[in-house]
């Protein structure tokens, strides 16, 4: 090759490094949890940011342990999910910089429309795991620490029913996501415990309908933290926090209580709120 030759390809990879270094920072890793992705919330919210800021989310949706297991790892710039206990516990592991409250909305208890367990129409969930319990009706948990699984097994202790793999065929552990135990729950005329957005969004929801709302104890908070760098360098701080900064702002903030699917909103912003 000539000398010239050389020094023009020289010249281009230059010029092409930097473009190349700018196009990452211009993207992060946000793990997140599944109901984020399955209720259509960001396919809604990240266009936005995009436009805002040109930066690029890629979502890796996943159950919150999940997710919270890939952050550790570093294979994420920021965490958003549901599950404030476990969240602190990653903060606290050193995981993590800062916990911001996002929004919440709430879980529902979701079952055939026939209702044999006659508990459709009431509040206290509590009282309808029990009958589920004590009448042995199918009953489908997510078995993979999400939130969602984390919410379910908190009711159940309110109970103080034990729940695993000895408590009997009426209670299927399916170890998937959302959509599966909906899917599953269809295909067995069972109950579920789902985030109301998730259920809103789902597709194939066939014989089932809501048959328990409203109980506080069905409070599902959300939380977004950026991974922390100094645990793993190459995190996208300042991209990551960028996210996290637009979660909480005003503009961001509407953003989310604008998402509705057939007129019902499903998320409700709180950043304001420094006790969520």
């Amino acid at each position: 090759m000539r000398p010239i030759g050389r020094r023009l390809l020289v010249a281009i990879a230059a010029l092409l490094v930097p473009a190349l270094a700018t196009a990452q920072d211009n993207s992060i890793v946000v793990a997140s949890t599944t109901s984020t992705e399955d209720s259509g919330l960001f396919r809604h919210l990240l266009p936005l940011f995009k436009a805002r800021t040109g930066i690029e989310v890629k979502v890796v949706a996943q159950g919150t342990g999940q997710a919270l297991d890939t952050a550790r790892r570093g294979d994420a710039d920021v965490v958003f999910v549901h599950a404030k206990a476990a969240e602190e516990a990653f903060l606290a592991e050193g995981f993590g910089v800062k916990r911001f409250p996002v929004m919440y909305n709430d879980f529902v208890l979701i079952g055939p429309k026939k209702d044999p367990a006659g508990v459709a129409g009431t509040r206290d969930i509590v009282a309808a795991l029990k009958v589920l319990h004590d009448r042995q009706i199918t009953f489908v948990s997510r078995g993979d620490r999400s939130g969602t699984h984390l919410a379910e097994l908190a009711l159940w202790k309110l109970t103080g029913i034990e729940v695993g793999p000895n408590a009997g065929a009426w209670y299927k552990s399916i170890g998937q996501g959302m959509g599966a135990a909906l899917n599953t729950a269809v295909a067995l005329d069972a109950y579920v415990l789902s985030d109301r957005g998730t259920w809103l969004a789902f597709g194939n929801k066939a014989d089932l309908a809501i048959a328990v709302q409203g109980d506080k104890r069905l409070f599902n908070q959300y939380g977004v933290m950026l991974v922390n760098p100094a645990k793993h360098p190459h995190v996208k701080a300042a991209a990551g926090q960028r996210f996290i900064d637009w979660l909480v702002s005003p503009e961001g903030q509407r953003a989310i209580a604008d998402y509705r699917i057939d007129g019902q909103q499903l998320f409700f912003p709180n950043a304001d709120d420094p006790s969520a």
